[in-house]
C-alpha cells in the first residue's frame, strides 16, 4: 500500500507489548533502541520471527547481529524516554481499543479484514472520502 500510495498513506506504529508475553515489553525497547541506530525495522523483524522463544540473551545477539553499537543500544533500551514512549502507545492502543496484535487501523477504523484486498478496498474508501472532501 505504500508504495502504490506513496503520498496519500503514511505509516504509523505504535508498540503494543502484551502482558501475557514475558519479553514483549523488553522487545519493544530492544526496537526502539535499534531504531536510534536505524535499524527499527530490522529488529523488529527479528523479534517477530522468535517471538515464541525470545529472551534477553536472544534481543542483545540480534543487536549484535545487526552491528549496533551494543553500549549505546543498551543506555538507548533503558532511557526514560524509550520507556514513555512504550506506556504511550499502549495508552494509546487501549483508547483506540486494541486488544492484541497486530491490530490495523486506517483512519482510524478497525480494519478486520487484512487481507491485500481488505487493504486495498479500505484504502480505496478512504481516498474517495478524502477527495469528495
Amino acid at each position: 500500500m505504500l508504495r502504490q500510495y506513496p503520498k496519500e498513506v503514511k505509516l504509523v506504529y505504535k508498540e503494543f507489548p502484551l502482558r501475557s508475553h514475558r519479553f514483549s515489553a523488553m522487545a519493544s525497547l530492544a526496537a526502539i533502541a535499534a531504531g536510534r541506530q536505524g535499524k527499527y525495522w530490522q529488529m523488529h523483524d527479528k523479534i517477530f520471527a522468535s517471538y515464541s522463544s525470545l529472551t534477553e540473551k536472544k534481543l542483545k545477539a540480534f543487536a549484535m547481529e545487526l552491528g549496533l553499537n551494543m553500549s549505546q543500544f543498551e543506555r538507548d533500551r533503558n532511557t526514560l524516554s524509550a520507556k514513555q514512549r512504550v506506556k504511550r502507545d499502549i495508552q494509546d492502543g487501549l483508547a483506540a481499543g486494541v486488544h492484541g496484535t497486530p491490530t490495523i487501523f486506517v483512519n482510524g477504523r478497525l480494519l478486520r479484514q487484512r487481507s491485500l484486498s481488505g487493504f486495498t478496498q479500505m484504502i480505496g474508501r478512504e481516498l474517495e472520502k478524502a477527495a469528495d472532501r
